[in-house]
């Protein structure tokens, strides 16, 4: 599987999608318009063996609905990804068996030298 989950309107992501230069392989999905179905979430959590590394800490809801101030499970992590895209770690980028997840300088690095 070649799948990038992202949203169009960050610019952040469309930075990371320049940088791939075969990116015609890979079905992209905003995840504003498409929104993630469950099959597609437990796709990416088999690759990754939790919910909370696809969660996404610095989204503003995460602050505004307390979220910080509790503890979440698995399973709270699932269904916030699922009720609100921006809970969604950003960009996604599954290629073949591999997940790199977010936009950290090191992850992206070792994404673009897996899919050159």
């Amino acid at each position: 599987m070649k799948k990038i989950y992202y949203l169009k309107t960050c610019d952040t992501c469309k930075r990371i999608l320049k940088q791939i230069k075969n990116i015609d392989q890979f079905q992209l999905q905003d995840i504003k318009e498409q929104e993630i179905t469950v099959k597609q979430l437990e796709e990416m959590f088999k690759l990754t063996g939790s919910y909370e590394k696809l969660f996404s800490k610095r989204a503003k809801l995460y602050k505004e609905m307390g979220l910080k101030d509790d503890t979440l499970t698995e399973n709270d992590f699932k269904r916030y990804i699922l009720e609100h895209y921006t809970f969604l770690a950003r960009p996604v980028i599954i290629y073949n068996e591999q997940i790199f997840i977010g936009n950290s300088p090191k992850n992206i690095e070792a994404m673009l030298e897996s899919i050159e």
